[in-house]
């Protein structure tokens, strides 16, 4: 199944799979590897003939690539071949791709494979060079990295001076730093595990917010009213924006400008420093003047009515929950479910055969940690587990306010309330 996508629609068509060159050539690149001579693309041919060569464009940049060597793969063996046909899998040289491109043979051929589902990413390192020398071979690394897996995300925290790496796993950032050790001489620092908690609402609340600004010429005038309501929990994980406004209260061209300052407010909230999730800004009505108003007025406008609804509505704090699957010997059993449940895992089943059981829970990111060791402490080596991302759920209110505290004090609130106290005593 293909999707097809033009400047005005995008629908579905069905790919032939037939073994000739009638119809145009449809790949896709699902692997990228470090080889010897540069890059090697693994492609997997679902439509038509691709020869030694031709001429390929990638759908998603548009840039065009001879394909001057092509290679059938047995384990680390390469065997030179002249063409491919839809079924085979082969792979190319000095292709500049990332996971998931699609390939064709016709420049004005709209066409791109299916995405797969990327979730988002649960876990978060602070990730340096052990050594400054060795920053070239890291940044090559991330870019590859990157590249190749897109669940592993990589950006740069400004206001840390830090480069914090995402995935979904604490032990998927470890294999990432390792081989940055192994194959390019890089050895890393990792920082403390972060858990992707974020900050919604958790009922509706109304704003009506005045932002005005005089000094001398022209200022600043924008208002906003409307309500910002909580998703549902399914919905955690999004953000929602929604114009209903009616007549010239609010002039259409500073729509934008308010998505624009409703995105950046919630970036970091002002419960933890979390991203805020889960919720929808529904616009009403506004008001506007007629030389003072301009964009920036309508994004501090959105800036102030979120910390207005701080100010009146419920926040809470929501965190990433794992689907964990452990298998042990059955003589084990007590004691994993003893494990799980002081980390406040729900059991939702379990099964066992020959000897082995396998129990499934739900469990709180911010509990899985360490989880590993203690596992093989208690199983003697012969257990396992696997975990997945399931949902986001509301935080317990112990960590909501171990959170709430921890952030106070970063801001230098809890040590000064707390000096306050000794002093009056």
């Amino acid at each position: 199944m293909l999707h097809f996508s033009d400047r005005k629609e995008s629908r579905k068509v069905i790919l032939n799979p037939a073994r000739n060159d009638e119809n145009p050539v449809v790949s896709l690149a699902f692997k990228l590897e470090a080889g010897r001579f540069g890059q090697l693309t693994y492609l997997r041919m679902y439509q038509g003939c691709l020869r030694k060569g031709d001429y390929i464009w990638n759908t998603r940049t548009g840039k065009k690539t001879k394909v001057s060597r092509l290679v059938r793969m047995h384990s680390d063996e390469m065997e030179d071949v002249t063409e491919a046909f839809a079924g085979d899998i082969c792979a190319l040289f000095g292709i500049e791709c990332a996971s998931g491109d699609t390939f064709v043979n016709q420049p004005n051929l709209h066409l791109s494979m299916e995405s797969i589902f990327v979730p988002e990413p649960v876990i978060s390192m602070s990730l340096k060079p052990a050594h400054p020398k060795d920053l070239d071979n890291f940044s090559k690394a991330i870019n590859r990295f990157t590249r190749e897996d897109p669940t592993f995300r990589v950006y740069y925290d400004a206001d840390n001076k830090e480069t914090i790496a995402q995935g979904m796993g604490e032990l998927h950032l470890e294999i990432y730093a390792q081989r940055m050790g192994r194959e390019y001489g890089c050895q890393c620092v990792m920082g403390k595990p972060k858990v992707s908690f974020r900050e919604t609402l958790l009922q509706p609340v109304e704003f009506d917010y005045l932002h005005k600004k005089q000094s001398g010429g022209s200022g600043q005038y924008g208002r906003i009213i409307g309500i910002l309501e909580n998703l549902p929990p399914e919905d955690y994980t999004k953000v929602e924006f929604s114009d209903e406004t009616s007549g010239t209260n609010v002039p259409k061209p500073f729509i934008p400008a308010i998505k624009k300052g409703y995105m950046q407010a919630l970036e970091k909230g002002a419960l933890s420093g979390h991203k805020l999730s889960g919720l929808k800004l529904r616009l009403q009505d506004g008001d506007h003047h007629i030389v003072d108003s301009n964009e920036i007025s309508f994004i501090m406008a959105t800036h102030g009515a979120i910390k207005q609804c701080y100010e009146y509505g419920a926040w809470g704090l929501i965190e990433p929950v794992m689907t964990v699957e452990v298998t042990a010997p059955v003589e084990y059993q007590g004691a994993v479910m003893g494990q799980i449940n002081r980390r406040g895992g729900i059991i939702t089943g379990q099964e066992s055969s020959e000897g082995y059981f396998s129990l499934y829970a739900e469990v709180p990111l911010n509990d899985m940690f360490g989880y590993a060791t203690e596992l093989r402490s208690a199983t003697q080596g012969k257990g396992e587990f696997t975990m997945e991302y399931c949902r986001y759920a509301l935080c317990k209110p112990a960590v909501q306010e171990q959170l709430i505290r921890q952030y106070q004090e970063s801001l230098g609130q809890g040590t000064a309330s707390s000096s306050k106290k000794k002093q009056r005593s």
